[in-house]
């Protein structure tokens, strides 16, 4: 599978059927000395120290692994508009608050990362393979406006919001409890995360002034909902 052709995660499904090496999957093949010890997006069969079945280890780790790469992909966009911030606005306050936001993505990261692992799984740590597998793309590189970047970046946390949801409803119809705990912690630190880019992009401001009434630019921030079916950029 070449780079950008994975677009039925986007649609909100999991990887499920993703499992050990493919030829086709970027960082998948290369030519090394290494000793192979387990296949990538595989868990163990035994030995993995947690009492569930091997089923439930599979199909949570599956899940698992698709939120942490989406997780590393939201990372890295957050890091380009962190870089880039500027503007009265933006300067100080947002490159402070996508500073906080790439803090905290770190730490869902981890999380995410470690419970892969406890449930005997293999973390996807290829970016390429990374963005293959996230059911978030990565916005087209340049530099945009402040209110695209964060746009962009909203419309990343709300479908991470509902994908985290789903995972936890089915973990909680697993019995792992312990993946919904953790699911639950990342869902209401993302919740956060949306809610302070969503209040940024509200209407009011105080640098604008009322040329926007006059302008006939339309630059007031409304609502822009997410189409579930259209790509987020």
């Amino acid at each position: 599978m070449g780079i950008h052709e994975n677009m039925s995660n986007f649609e909100g499904k999991f990887n499920l059927d993703k499992t050990g090496f493919d030829p086709k999957m970027p960082g998948h093949t290369s030519h090394h000395d290494m000793i192979l010890r387990q296949e990538p997006r595989t868990v163990k069969k035994i030995g993995a120290g947690i009492s569930l079945p091997y089923e439930t280890r599979e199909e949570m780790a599956l899940h698992l692994d698709d939120h942490q790469c989406a997780l590393n992909v939201a990372l890295h966009q957050y890091n380009k508009h962190h870089w880039l911030t500027e503007g009265a606005e933006a300067f100080l306050s947002l490159h402070e608050l996508l500073n906080e936001h790439r803090e905290k993505t770190n730490e869902h990261i981890d999380m995410v990362g470690e419970r892969v692992a406890r449930l005997g799984g293999v973390p996807t740590a290829h970016p390429i393979t990374q963005h293959e597998l996230s059911y978030i793309k990565h916005e087209v590189e340049g530099r945009y406006t402040m209110r695209d970047f964060l746009r962009n970046d909203l419309e990343h946390e709300l479908k991470i919001q509902q994908m985290l949801r789903k995972t936890i409803e089915r973990a909680t119809e697993l019995k792992d409890f312990g993946t919904a705990e953790i699911l639950q912690e990342v869902l209401t630190d993302r919740e956060d995360l949306g809610y302070h880019l969503y209040s940024n992009l509200e209407d009011d401001s105080l640098v604008r002034g009322m040329t926007h009434l006059v302008d006939n630019h339309e630059d007031i921030a409304g609502d822009r909902p997410m189409d579930p079916k259209s790509k987020l950029q």
